[in-house]
């Protein structure tokens, strides 16, 4: 089987997958409000500014160096902004640590691959769903009920999310010696693990071959209507992109180039000038 295939048979239906935009009045979930981010000299955003709705797939484009990963950083924390506001159902995020971004409801996966590689994939999944438990090193040290009760609990959670992503026969191996495709699974396994409102996917069709970007396209169509998660994705498959995606931002040099349906941002001159160049340029 290949790494990012999936049974289609025997999955819960909780819907159809269909695509279904909240009414335009209602307020965002994440605002991005004017960011700047300036290394030095260079300045990797410029004044960006976009909304997404709950419930959306939101695709995040641009030629190498547009300013994709700088966003994303600094919507999981890793970057502070220069300049302008990040909010998360109207609340800053920036006074908020990296490691404390995951309890607010944001989850990510890397451009490459960032997982414990001597850990077996349980434990990896385990990991993510720490930020959802509530226990202290004393109450763990006396395995107080309530700490056994929320172990129960997590662990019926990683082991359902195992099984949701077809990880089940391999829960016990060791990360480090499995394809790399899986270990895209096993990642994006840990990021569900802790529960986000925001799902942030960095290139997760990278290594991918044409049969495997195609599966991954369904599973984050499922991800998004089976668990209600919304979704920012950042990658360059365009096909991958234009396929799932409800809302479409293309960035280039740090600075918002276009945004609209897919259809329209595929069509727009500075897009296909920014990623084809021109006569002139």
């Amino acid at each position: 089987m290949l790494a990012w295939s999936f049974r289609t048979n025997d999955r819960p239906v909780r819907g159809e997958m269909t695509q279904t935009p909240p009414a335009s009045g209602r307020s965002p979930l994440l605002a991005v409000c004017d960011v700047s981010v300036v290394f030095g000299g260079i300045v990797a955003l410029n004044g960006v500014s976009f909304d997404m709705r709950q419930g959306q797939i939101l695709g995040l484009i641009g030629p190498n160096g547009a300013g994709k990963t700088t966003l994303f950083n600094c919507l999981s924390r890793l970057y502070q902004p220069s300049a302008g506001d990040i909010r998360l159902e109207g609340r800053s995020i920036l006074r908020r640590p990296p490691h404390r971004i995951a309890e607010i409801g944001i989850g990510r996966t890397f451009q490459n691959v960032a997982l414990f590689p001597n850990l077996s994939v349980l434990d990896n999944v385990r990991v993510g769903a720490h930020s959802r438990t509530n226990s202290d090193i004393v109450s763990d040290s006396l395995r107080l009920p309530w700490v056994r009760r929320g172990e129960t609990a997590l662990d019926k959670r990683v082991h359902e999310i195992l099984n949701y992503l077809e990880l089940d026969e391999v829960a016990h191996a060791t990360v480090s010696g499995l394809p790399f495709g899986t270990q895209k699974r096993v990642e994006l396994a840990r990021a569900l693990a802790a529960e986000p409102k925001i799902l942030l996917l960095d290139e997760p069709a990278g290594g991918l071959n044409h049969e495997e970007v195609y599966a991954l396209g369904d599973l984050i169509r499922r991800i998004r209507d089976d668990r209600k998660v919304t979704v920012l994705l950042v990658e360059h498959h365009m096909g991958l992109v234009m396929s799932i995606a409800d809302h479409v931002v293309a960035l280039n040099f740090g600075r918002k180039l276009a945004e609209g349906t897919p259809a329209t941002v595929q069509s727009d001159p500075d897009v296909i000038k920014a990623y084809l160049g021109s006569k002139d340029s």
